[in-house]
């Protein structure tokens, strides 16, 4: 396929396993096989919802935040000029129009505050057009990319894998049916309605099944006991507590409290009618300027104000946890670096993106 230019976004080939190529409708459909689809249709209806109250509401846009939005993403898809931008959609089978109306509507639903209750629609009964919306919607919001990956994490885990059995077949349809809420009866019928046959079905069993051999030989006690010693940092968990403060000088007024007058931060921000609150995170998801301003300090400590937005804040750290496999947290992030490293070495050996989309799930 040399242009995409006239392709449904739906047709475009984002992957290959061998000679066989896989399509934007094929990642989508696969998601709907893990379950994994609903709740980002769900939110997408929303999304429509919204657009559709702020009509209603003759809401002005905001083109400057608009602009905005879609300068940021062009930036973060190193998309310099209109000419390449323009090349990005069109080898995604989006034009332009697509791309301004995402950030209109993501504006609708920030700038529409109020309970939204979008029309319960299927999305394999929904209107093309509404479809193509959707897939437009995946596709600029990076969570194509998500299904894509995880696409080939199993189709390279079947070419490296051993032939499966009967057993593990039956398995995982057993586990198909569940997730989906069907009786064995009633899969004629939902493959109808996916426009899917038996010899898709069992492809994505077979994938499914080949996946899970993997991670039961990737996730096990001594794998994740050795990835959580060399993570142990990474994956503290701080308990603060924090002030918001309007100036610099204001927020060194509250320190000077705090320390040379033994208020606490709370005594402070009830006094100063400051927003107090508490707040837990693990080290690694701060910014790395900010996670050296935690790395040498102990529980009870202060920290220097730091800059937020239009003011400052002070913090105190409440606790220090080391990070245990106990943690759901941690295990999760442990498991998912596991499966990252085996995975991206496994699809450079078994598959190839289409679309220069990254090898990693989160």
């Amino acid at each position: 396929m040399s242009s995409t230019e006239s392709v449904s976004p739906h047709d475009v080939i984002v992957c290959a396993c061998g000679t066989q190529e896989y399509t934007t409708g094929d990642a989508v459909d696969a998601a709907v096989f893990r379950g994994e689809l609903e709740e980002k249709w769900q939110a997408f209806l929303r999304h429509v919802a919204a657009e559709e109250r702020a009509d209603e509401l003759e809401l002005e846009l905001d083109e400057s935040a608009i602009s905005a939005a879609a300068e940021e993403f062009r930036y973060r898809h190193d998309l310099i000029t209109a000419e390449e931008t323009e090349r990005w959609l069109s080898n995604r089978g989006l034009k332009f129009e697509d791309f301004s109306d995402y950030f209109a509507r993501q504006y609708c639903v920030g700038a529409v505050d109020e309970g939204l209750s979008p029309e319960r629609i299927e999305y394999t009964s929904a209107a093309p057009e509404l479809r193509d919306l959707f897939i437009a919607e995946l596709i600029l919001s990076g969570a194509l990319e998500e299904m894509t990956n995880k696409l080939m994490w199993r189709l390279a885990a079947r070419c490296a894998g051993k032939e499966l059995t009967p057993d593990a077949i039956d398995a995982e349809k057993r586990k198909f049916l569940y997730r989906i809420a069907i009786e064995a009866a009633q899969l004629t019928s939902w493959l109808e309605e996916m426009g899917r046959d038996s010899q898709w079905l069992d492809e994505m069993l077979a994938i499914e099944a080949a996946y899970r051999a993997h991670c039961d030989t990737l996730l096990v006690p001594e794998a994740r006991q050795r990835e959580l010693m060399a993570l142990r940092l990474r994956l503290t968990r701080f308990e603060i507590e924090l002030i918001e403060l309007e100036s610099q000088d204001a927020a060194q007024e509250a320190l000077f409290c705090v320390r040379e007058d033994g208020m606490s931060l709370e005594e402070v921000a009830t006094e100063g009618r400051y927003p107090h609150q508490r707040a837990d995170f693990l080290l690694e998801d701060l910014p790395a300027d900010a996670q050296q301003k935690y790395l040498s300090v102990s529980e009870g400590d202060l920290l220097e104000p730091m800059a937020r937005g239009d003011g400052f804040e002070v913090c105190r750290v409440i606790r220090k946890v080391e990070p245990r496999l106990e943690d759901p947290t941690v295990k999760l992030r442990i498991d998912q670096r596991l499966l990252n490293q085996y995975f991206s070495d496994l699809t450079t050996k078994h598959t190839y993106s289409r679309l220069s989309i990254p090898v990693s799930v989160e």
